[in-house]
């Protein structure tokens, strides 16, 4: 196969975190809802992100909400990959949210030049080779079991506390990267906010990047509409805020993820990510 990233450099310096627009081709997607479901929209709402900035979109076809079931094999091809290709070919840069081979594979052929795997190759270690062989860019989530079960796995009572298993657990996943082929100049690495953590677990991970970037790897950071923000903005009755109504603090961690210098962010809104970063980049030059 032809390596599909030889005419794209995501290691390049851009000044700013690259920005990740997210596209749920779902039909149980926690922030949206179903919204994109259908091939045409879903492709539009793409090209909207585009339009807005996002530096790439995620294509996802299988929900990681807690406790959703997985889609067949076939559901999920039949999601994403006529969406990467359509967007593909109106030019974005385009990573596929799965953690199948199966789907890693078409979606490379169909134009997907980034594969973000949420198990980090724990759910499917196939998944591993298909990058190596296609030189794609591999994004290594911290994760611990899917949806249904992963609120099982939020402990993190080690050495270090969730730090430093994230920290531990992520290396043995580099590791696992690097021996299939992967090239360490093309992995990413994510925290995996919400995923098997509890909301002081997502806060304490964000508290402790710098320990996480001495791994050596660029970071992916995914906050957005995340349940954690939700339940900061609580109400006075404890009722945490909706989904669609966590923006503004999403916002304002995305200025906090400029400063501590991550790679990307995964977010819904690009545009308020963009006035976000536009705003530490006017502050960083009168530094």
């Amino acid at each position: 196969m032809v390596s599909p990233t030889s005419t794209v450099d995501l290691s390049a310096p851009l000044g700013r975190p690259r920005v990740m627009g997210v596209v749920n081709v779902t039909p149980d997607s926690f922030s949206d809802g179903g919204r994109w479901v259908e091939p045409d929209a879903a492709v539009a709402h793409g090209l909207r992100l585009l339009a807005d900035g996002a530096d790439i979109l995620d294509i996802g076809g299988e929900s990681t909400r807690p406790g959703a079931t997985r889609p067949l094999l076939a559901e999920e091809l039949a999601r994403v990959v006529p969406v990467i290709g359509a967007l593909a070919e109106n030019g974005a840069v385009v990573s596929v949210d799965t953690m199948r081979a199966e789907v890693a594979s078409a979606a490379l052929e169909a134009g997907a030049v980034v594969v973000n795997d949420v198990s980090g190759g724990l759910a499917d270690p196939d998944i591993l080779r298909v990058v190596a062989d296609a030189g794609a860019t591999y994004v290594a989530m911290h994760w611990r079991a899917h949806s249904e079960h992963m609120r099982d796995f939020a402990v993190y009572d080690g050495p270090g506390g969730v730090v430093g298993a994230v920290c531990r657990e992520l290396g043995e996943r580099l590791r696992a990267a690097t021996s299939a082929g992967i090239a360490p100049e093309r992995i990413v690495l994510d925290p995996g906010l919400g995923f098997a953590k509890e909301a002081e677990h997502n806060w304490q991970l964000l508290a402790g990047l710098a320990d996480l970037a001495a791994l050596g790897h660029r970071l992916l950071v995914g906050a957005s509409r995340k349940s954690f923000l939700g339940a900061l903005l609580a109400d006075t009755d404890g009722v945490p805020r909706g989904v669609e109504e966590r923006e503004h603090a999403n916002t304002a961690l995305t200025a906090h993820l400029a400063r501590c210098g991550v790679w990307g962010i995964r977010v819904h809104d690009v545009r308020a990510a963009h006035d976000a970063l536009r705003v530490v980049r006017r502050l960083e030059e009168e530094a």
